[in-house]
């Protein structure tokens, strides 16, 4: 067992969310999260819309009667009602990554929300700070999805020294047992994993994706902006997709002219790949975590597990010490 501040600030066992990745971390995966005592988070993507959203939380909310939150993408233009779902609906956490928090705090506080910030940068952890967030998720470049370039093992620890007594959780690179508890000996109080859940009975993908990221290895991701400039992403800058590399990806990378010049086609074969699951040409999300994630298990197992390990790992080294 391994409690920490952040179990008692949310009420829940595990010090363990699963990062909200949009599409996939659905209501199922966020409630099988929860259930198993860490805190499920629902993707609240602009793809599905507010009543998507809607409709996740509430299936969330017939599943569990534990905590979970909703997450966000906030650069995006059309995010202000998809959040006002969110509190509407009264989700004990919301967290927003790649936009400055301070306009989201006051209307959390209202509804009795918790409010994290992902951060990718030291100076993007002072200022959600600063503006009064209830805890910070240090993301490190190891993760997969969108994120930014600094290392976990030395991000972490400065985001720590930085805000003081707010809880600062760590995200990428971490998919076992040692990661947690090598969070923690950074400071953190939680970890935030979405490889590892990818590679899940509940997440919200297709196999066609899990395919590939389980047989991927720790140097088979790339961090790549290919994607993003054909759909047009609204990211901002310094911020780039880490995925499973494929001959699409491997193509189109370092050729950011010609795909200005071809945008139109290239986002045609996008849609197509995606209506056939061709992983060859999708962007499928995966950390340099995925070398040690090789099998698809129910979330509990993967919650259970981590835990047990971080504890064992924790006590038995201590023991050592002298």
């Amino acid at each position: 067992m391994i409690r920490t501040s952040l179990c008692d600030l949310l009420g829940i066992e595990h010090p363990i969310l699963n990062a909200p990745m949009s599409r996939t971390a659905a209501a199922e995966l966020a409630a099988a999260v929860s259930n198993a005592g860490g805190l499920g988070m629902i993707g609240g993507t602009t793809r599905g819309g507010a009543e998507w959203l809607r409709q996740q939380i509430r299936s969330t909310r017939a599943l569990t009667d534990r905590p979970f939150g909703v997450g966000f993408v906030s650069s995006f233009s059309n995010i202000d009602e998809l959040v006002q779902v969110a509190l509407d609906e009264r989700v004990a956490v919301i967290n927003h990554s790649f936009s400055d928090p301070t306009a989201y705090v006051k209307a959390a506080r209202d509804c009795g929300i918790r409010l994290f910030a992902q951060v990718q940068s030291l100076e993007q952890a002072k200022r959600a700070a600063d503006a009064g967030v209830d805890a910070i998720i240090a993301q490190g470049g190891e993760a997969g999805g969108h994120t930014g370039t600094l290392g976990t093992m030395a991000f972490v620890p400065a985001v720590v020294d930085a805000v003081g007594s707010l809880p600062v959780l760590a995200a990428g690179g971490i998919a076992d047992g040692r990661g947690l508890a090598a969070a923690l000996m950074l400071g953190a109080v939680g970890v935030s994993m979405g490889t590892r859940f990818v590679a899940s009975h509940q997440w919200g993908g297709g196999s066609w994706e899990q395919t590939p990221l389980l047989a991927a290895g720790t140097d088979d991701t790339i961090r790549t902006a290919v994607y993003d400039q054909i759909r047009g992403a609204e990211f901002p800058n310094g911020i780039a997709d880490r995925v499973v590399r494929n001959a699409f990806n491997s193509k189109w990378e370092g050729r950011a002219n010609e795909i200005d010049a071809l945008r139109t086609e290239l986002q045609h074969e996008l849609e197509v790949a995606a209506g056939q699951g061709d992983s060859s040409v999708m962007d499928i999300s995966g950390g340099e975590a995925v070398g040690l994630v090789r099998s698809l298990e129910s979330a509990k197992t993967i919650i259970d597990r981590t835990v047990d390990e971080a504890a064992r790992l924790l006590r038995d080294n201590a023991a050592r010490l002298h």
